[in-house]
């Protein structure tokens, strides 16, 4: 089956993004250059410079291997409304996922469909029905919840995310979204199963126990 996972950036303060993030406020809070130094570790890798033709180089190895692998395995993609929103106007026409993705949203829209194999989906009916919808296109692949903070604790109070796999940036934000807020008691339960030490970020896996 299918399984579920989480794979994100994280502050070492604990958030995903910092303070006023959004394309409307370029300059508050150098949130521009904190989520720079947040994501460096990915875009300084040659798989993924490949993907937003950035032009040749990068680094290789173990980590660039795990980033490849991480869109090898992913057949759908769920998204918040926030996210997509950020994404919308900053993304290339060639969308980084190449895969459904279905995003959480009040929003009545007809699907959008991006040139390089990604297509948008609406959904109105909640979590649930997202990732029932995620599942039927993801086949024989797995699930990736994508962010934001809010769509990844949603899932986690269902019970639904199998692995959390998170690059630990040593990057501090002060404010903004945290990743681990509003879960319901008692948390998930999770073990350690790997940790990569990466040039720019600390790669840990958990797996659900």
């Amino acid at each position: 089956m299918s399984k579920v996972f989480v794979n994100i950036a994280l502050s070492l303060d604990g958030y995903m993004a910092p303070e006023g993030m959004t394309m409307e406020n370029p300059g508050y809070k150098n949130w521009g250059e904190k989520w720079g130094a947040l994501m460096a570790w990915l875009l300084n890798q040659q798989y993924m410079r490949e993907k937003l033709k950035f032009g040749p180089g990068g680094e290789t190895g173990i980590v660039n291997d795990m980033v490849r692998h991480t869109f090898d395995r992913t057949g759908a993609n769920i998204l918040g409304k926030r996210m997509f929103d950020q994404g919308e106007v900053s993304w290339p026409e060639e969308a980084p996922f190449h895969t459904p993705v279905y995003v959480l949203t009040r929003e009545k829209r007809d699907p959008w469909v991006r040139p390089g194999g990604t297509t948008f989906y609406f959904i109105n009916e909640g979590p649930e029905q997202a990732l029932a919808l995620a599942r039927e296109a993801a086949g024989n692949l797995d699930i990736r919840i994508s962010g934001g903070a809010d769509v990844i604790q949603q899932y986690l109070n269902l019970g639904a995310v199998d692995e959390l796999e998170i690059a630990l940036a040593p990057v501090f934000f002060g404010g903004g979204r945290r990743l681990f807020e509003h879960l319901n008691e008692p948390g998930p339960q999770f073990c350690i199963d790997k940790v990569v030490d990466g040039s720019a970020a600390t790669h840990l896996r958990y797996v659900r126990q």
